[in-house]
Formats: C-alpha cells, structure tokens, sequence
C-alpha cells in the first residue's frame, strides 16, 4: 500500500482500480480501507486463493454454502461482491463460468460474512510483496498477452 500512496501523492493519475491478492485467508482490510479513502477500486486477484489452503473443502465456507444451497465459489465470489471488492474468477468452463455469474439471487448475513472474517491470516499465500527479490522478479516478468 505504501507504493500505492506513493504513486497516488507523485502522479496527476490516480488509479481506477488495483488488483491485489483478495481471499478468505487474506482480506486485505487494511487496504480496503486504504483504498476507499483514495477512491481506488479493488479488484481481487486470485479469489479462489487458487485452491490453496483446501478452499473448497474449508468447513467455515463449506457450512455457509450448504445453509444457502450454493458452492463455495459462489459464496465466496458473494462474500467480495457484499464488501465492494470487484472478482472476476477465470473458468473455461461453461457451468463454471454460469455459477460464477449466479451469485445475485442471495445475500450473506452479518454472522456470515463475521464467520468468513474468521478465516484472515493476513499474510500472501503466494509471496512477500515486501521481499526485495520478489519485488525485483515482478518489476522484471514479462506480461503474458
């Protein structure tokens, strides 16, 4: 976030949008809030954390979802849709893409969205964005278009 700031205070431009690491293990409150004070949308990067930590199997995700007959991915996709977080979860697949989609029809209760809260590690489940050779490797990686 202090990249962010710093590009926001130094540039006539402030961003639209930042994509940044968004999931259940890791909300990114503080950015959120960060953020919004600068009008900065964002966008969830990897909101199925990539099936890490078993998300799918999570039994937290697993009991809100069979309480509002829907998946964990759409639950999930819910749960950024109800805190302003923008996700747009890659699929190739058709019924995936449509359950994706399908996540407007239900809306998560405080105690719900308080549960979901629970699951925050606050910590990258990929790589240290305060590393400098992480932060090297991403300065230097070439798009894939």
């Amino acid at each position: 976030m202090d990249r962010l700031v710093d590009l926001i205070i130094h540039n006539e431009v402030v961003p639209a949008v930042n994509q940044i690491e968004t999931h259940p293990f890791c909300q990114q409150i503080e950015s959120a809030k960060l953020m919004k004070e600068y009008n900065v949308q964002i966008e969830s990067w990897a909101p199925f954390a990539e099936g890490r930590n078993n998300i799918f199997q999570n039994e937290v995700l697993v009991s809100i979802a069979q309480k509002y007959n829907k998946s964990v991915a759409q639950v999930i996709l819910r749960w950024l849709t109800q805190r302003g977080i923008v996700a747009i979860p890659k699929s190739v697949h058709k019924e995936r893409i449509i359950e994706n989609f399908n996540i407007f029809d239900f809306e998560l209760s405080q105690e719900d969205m308080e549960m979901i809260a629970t699951l925050d590690t606050k910590k990258s489940l990929f790589f240290s964005h305060n590393d400098p050779e992480i932060v090297k490797w991403l300065c230097n990686r070439k798009l894939d278009i």
